[in-house]
């Protein structure tokens, strides 16, 4: 098991229904609901948190991919959807990828093929052990540098892993 990252800290701000801070790595944020859903739309919904993170991580392992193999690729633009299905309950997010750059059929495919293997999405479509427990203080850790680095390296190891399955 590798070393978990310091920790992300979300606190509720007693602004709004909704409203919470969020202290990571850069500027600290609001997440909050939109005003129709009792929010005051200050920022991103969780959703569009968890989608941001799938379209971030698509984006960033293509462009990766591409440095490393030379390939033309000049922009990569993500755009994801969230739905639910009403009967079975289960989320599906949709990726909508622009590619651009001087690619041939065959590295388009490749980076397609790329999209696929980032870490996040391989993380929401396995799924992920989630704990729980209580402490008897706040966290200080808020804006603690370095922050996550797993990222990173798990795109390097699922370009390394692409080039010997793809």
């Amino acid at each position: 098991m590798s070393t978990p990252s310091k920790p992300i800290v979300v606190e509720t701000t007693g602004t709004g229904t909704h409203q919470v801070s969020v202290a990571a790595q850069g500027p600290t944020f609001y997440v909050d609901e939109p005003v129709e859903l009792g929010g005051l739309a200050s920022g991103p919904t969780p959703y569009e948190l968890l989608g941001a993170a799938l379209g971030a991580c698509t984006a960033m392992t293509m462009q990766m991919y591409a440095r490393r193999k030379g390939l033309p690729l000049d922009r990569v633009q993500v755009a994801v959807s969230h739905s639910r299905d009403a009967r079975t309950g289960r989320d599906r997010f949709d990726r909508s990828i622009y590619i651009e750059g001087a690619l041939d059929e065959a590295q388009t495919a490749r980076l397609m093929e790329i999209a696929d293997r980032c870490p996040v999405h391989k993380t929401m479509s396995a799924g992920a052990d989630i704990t729980s427990r209580q402490v008897d203080g706040p966290s200080h850790e808020g804006n603690v540098l370095p922050r996550d680095s797993s990222h990173a390296l798990a795109m390097a190891a699922a370009c390394d892993r692409f080039d010997l399955t793809g």
